[in-house]
């Protein structure tokens, strides 16, 4: 084990070089002329919206490839290279990042066969690789290393599904940083790849058929050559693949909704006899669910009759946890806002006939999963974890036992395990892999990370405060101990506030080191996640949607009035939907932030639902395509609310020039109107990384060296 006093001792340098560093980088600010930002041509686009005139000036942005938006990325490239350049303290931050990222670090193992299938990353590996070890004790061996796969580590292995006997896992990339996925299938004795590849797949949405001859899985319509970044995808149909025939032979199992502004996705029953059809209303965010009977017929696996309704209305959110052959059991938020689990007979699934077995209480249920004869429900207690456990008729077990305040996350199996796999993490401890014994109730170490650092140095606090309509938000505050609440302490405010999305404790390298040289961390859980359930949801969805902003905004004041940062010393970050967050406050609180950080940002919310899976948002947003809506977006959306020649506050847009979730183009044509719009002399630069794309399989050098402008680009104007 490696000392932490070694790892203190060599933070010593960073930290002088970050003090020395502060004089000239104030001045730097103080003398610093306008940049001179690359030309951005202001083209005549108007659009009409219900009689409502809005220009979009630079529309010709939305075109990644054109020769002109490329030598734009070039430009805008050397620019903000130039810039990070300049900042002394750059080096030493991004030295300091490669050694707390060398660490070995593990995901949440499955359990198929008798064999245990898991990622692990050495340290500063660009790819976790994937392993299998027989049994919780057995030896591990390298089953897909995707490294060598590229030469710059942008190969991902995104996601891996073991046949139910343990003998083959289906496996997926992602090149670039896409969300589309290749599926191929590797034989785990003798580590060779059999000849099948699906290629039309997103997201992931993958499961063995009971005899392990084929798969079932989420198929997208392929996109017009050269537009698979960018072009609109239609909803998936699930198909199903036999082994060792081609793609182009799949059969489809589930057709796609027919009504627009429907989806679908789907799971199957314990022994795969049974694919429950979820259908989702976009608009609403609430399903129907079907049952579909399956047999296997001619040689491959096939629908059997038509499926049958088990919830209909769109009137709830209800989910299948798990079912023993004869009943099902299911998480619902049907008059539980919170949410509660239910059994549902199949043959009389009318509501009426349903049997509540853990009722809706305080906390709102996060996740819940049937294994070895018990119901593990996950909830959150004001963003933080808690599990309790129940049997199949809903009587109360107790509790797991988790090693602290923080998030777990897991307890995935089948009905016949007598085991399961669950993660815990927290901001300054890394996530521990532990298992638990479903007969005795103990949990056991699986695996564990270790890093040269003391935890003991740093404290998080939770702390509420009041937003603007009166609503009491909490938030994590997260430092080291000798951090004194004097006004002075550069901080990093961190939200997303959108898609039910919890923010609960956990461990990230960038925050650590941002923890190490002074800084402060606070994360608040704004309306439109889902730490307090669906109410709290909804509250910041479509025309409530102001009321996130508000939140975060509420956040920074009570920062500043608590004396721990002031405006020029506070910085507000997000990505996507954050990315989103960050743009609306900065361009309604200019004078509120020292610098702002929007990544891989939300930012046309006129034009959002046009490309990719954009669509798939509305139930959140709204779209424009709608009056009131269209109203309600306008006046956040932050490339259409900036005031030319307001002062506004340093500013470092981040993107990818692959990005097919939020298309490159919303942060292109916000950065070019910021930089246009910008009446001070705080620098707005956009960093783009090309080959990668909005977040997930992005290369551990490459996060390295985001994380270490990120950090640079904030010592230099916050004065760290």
């Amino acid at each position: 084990m490696r000392d932490p006093r070694i790892a203190a001792m060599k933070l010593r340098p960073l930290l002088a070089l970050l003090a020395c560093t502060l004089g000239a980088a104030l001045a730097c600010q103080a003398a610093a002329p306008r940049f001179a930002y690359p030309d951005a041509a202001r083209s005549d686009v108007v659009d009409d919206y219900h009689g409502t005139s809005v220009a979009d000036p630079y529309r010709w942005l939305e075109d990644a490839d054109a020769p002109a938006t490329r030598a734009w990325i070039e430009a805008e490239n050397a620019l903000t290279f130039d810039y990070l350049e300049h900042v002394p303290a750059r080096d030493k931050i991004r030295a300091r990042l490669t050694e707390l990222w060398d660490f070995e670090r593990y995901e949440l193992p499955t359990e198929a066969g008798g064999r245990i299938f898991f990622r692990k990353n050495d340290g500063l590996q660009n790819q976790s690789v994937l392993y299998v070890a027989d049994g919780p004790t057995g030896a591990e061996r390298v089953l897909l290393d995707p490294n060598p796969l590229s030469a710059d580590g942008t190969v991902a292995l995104m996601s891996f599904v073991p046949s139910p006997d343990g003998k083959r896992v289906a496996y997926s990339l992602s090149d670039g940083g896409s969300d589309w996925r290749t599926w191929k299938v590797r034989d785990v004795d003798s580590g060779q790849d059999l000849t099948d590849v699906l290629t039309r797949n997103k997201f992931g949405g993958l499961d063995w058929a009971a005899d392990g001859a084929g798969l079932f899985y989420s198929r997208y319509d392929a996109p017009p050559p050269g537009s698979e970044l960018q072009a609109k995808n239609a909803p998936p149909d699930v198909c199903y693949h036999r082994l060792g025939t081609s793609e182009a032979a799949d059969v489809v199992i589930a057709r796609r909704p027919a009504q627009e502004g429907r989806s679908q996705s789907f799971a199957l029953s314990e022994d795969r006899t049974v694919l429950f059809q979820s259908v989702l209303d976009v608009a609403s965010r609430q399903n129907e669910l079907y049952r579909l009977p399956l047999e296997a017929r001619d040689g491959a696996w096939k629908a059997r009759g038509e499926p049958q309704p088990l919830v209909q209305g769109f009137d709830a959110r209800t989910f299948v946890v798990g079912d023993d052959g004869h009943v099902l059991w299911a998480q619902t938020d049907l008059a539980a806002e919170r949410g509660r689990i239910v059994a549902i007979d199949p043959g009389h699934p009318e509501r009426s006939a349903w049997k509540e077995l853990v009722p809706e209480c305080a906390e709102a249920i996060q996740g819940a999963d049937e294994v070895g004869g018990r119901l593990f429900v996950e909830y959150l207690k004001d963003a933080r974890s808690l599990v309790r456990l129940f049997d199949p008729a809903g009587t109360r077990l107790g509790e797991v036992v988790l090693p602290g305040l923080g998030s777990a996350a897991g307890f995935s199996g089948e009905h016949d395990d007598d085991a399961t796999f669950y993660s815990f993490t927290s901001f300054t401890r890394p996530a521990t892999i532990l298992r638990y014994d479903v007969n005795s109730g103990k949990s056991s170490v699986f695996r564990e990370s270790t890093l040269s650092y003391d935890p003991d140095a740093y404290v998080t606090e939770q702390v509420f405060y009041t937003s603007k309509d009166g609503t009491r938000v909490p938030m994590f505050v997260t430092h080291r101990r000798d951090v004194v609440r004097d006004g002075s302490n550069a901080t990093y405010l961190y939200g997303y506030g959108g898609f039910g999305v919890s923010l609960t404790p956990s461990f990230s390298v960038p925050n650590l080191v941002w923890l190490e040289m002074g800084g402060v961390l606070a994360i608040p859980n704004l309306r439109g996640g889902g730490e307090y359930g669906e109410a709290w949801h909804e509250a910041g969805t479509k025309l409530h949607k102001q009321n996130v902003f508000d939140d975060f905004i509420a956040a920074a004041e009570w920062l500043i009035a608590s004396d721990w940062t002031r405006t020029p010393k506070l910085a507000i970050g997000g990505g996507s939907n954050g990315g989103l967050l960050v743009g609306a406050c900065l361009t309604q609180r200019p004078d509120l932030f020292g610098a702002t950080l929007p990544a891989v940002g939300v930012m046309d919310m006129l034009r959002y639902h046009k490309f990719t899976i954009g669509w798939a948002w509305a139930g959140d947003y709204g779209t424009a395509d709608d009056a009131q809506q269209f109203q309600a977006l306008r006046a956040y959306s932050p490339l259409h609310n900036m005031q030319p020649g307001t002062h506004y506050p340093a500013t470092l847009v981040t993107t990818a020039d692959h990005d097919d979730r939020v298309v490159p183009a919303h942060s292109f044509k916000f950065a070019a109107a910021l930089q246009a719009a910008q009446g001070g002399a705080e620098p707005v630069l956009i960093r783009i990384e090309t080959r990668a794309g909005h977040g997930a399989g992005k290369p551990t050098a490459m996060q390295i060296e985001e994380a270490a402008d990120r950090w640079a680009f904030l010592v230099r104007e916050l004065g760290l």
